[in-house]
């Protein structure tokens, strides 16, 4: 499928949306593509917020991992991956542990870390436009999928 984000209150819209088809005890994994300044951490902070995170939103460039409780008494973990120089820095850092437990895994820079992580339910390409817009790219489960017209 392939969408257009006009502006950000387009991906805040895309990301209740998507919220809303994860429910109340998300237990996916979604990896988010693109280049620097896409929006792929914008994104993912709406997304969180759409789950009922409270507080700040920290982006784990430098932490690699920011873990948050949801209302439901879920998880959601936030990875970035953009400073992995080697797919097994995945392993080192424990977590395999993290993805065989339930809950959101939202992984950004996926590419870094391949080989090593679980089939994602979900992937987003983002691409920045002329016009400033983002044109995305989403594929994997249909009822995720959908959830993003």
């Amino acid at each position: 499928m392939q969408l257009r984000w006009a502006d950000e209150a387009a991906a805040a819209q895309c990301a209740r949306q998507l919220a809303q088809a994860l429910g109340e005890h998300p237990d996916a994994v979604i990896e988010m593509h693109g280049p620097l300044g896409a929006g792929k951490t914008t994104f993912v902070r709406h997304l969180l917020r759409a789950l009922g995170v409270a507080g700040r939103i920290k982006s784990p460039s430098y932490a690699v991992m920011e873990p948050y409780a949801l209302p439901s008494g879920g998880t959601a973990s936030h990875f970035d991956f953009y400073r992995f120089n080697d797919p097994r820095e995945w392993e080192d850092a424990g977590f395999r542990d993290v993805f065989a437990a339930p809950g959101l895994k939202v992984c950004e820079w996926p590419e870094k870390a391949a080989g090593v992580l679980p089939r994602a339910d979900l992937q987003l390409f983002l691409d920045i436009a002329d016009d400033d817009s983002r044109s995305v790219r989403a594929r994997g489960k249909a009822a995720l999928v959908r959830a993003l017209a």
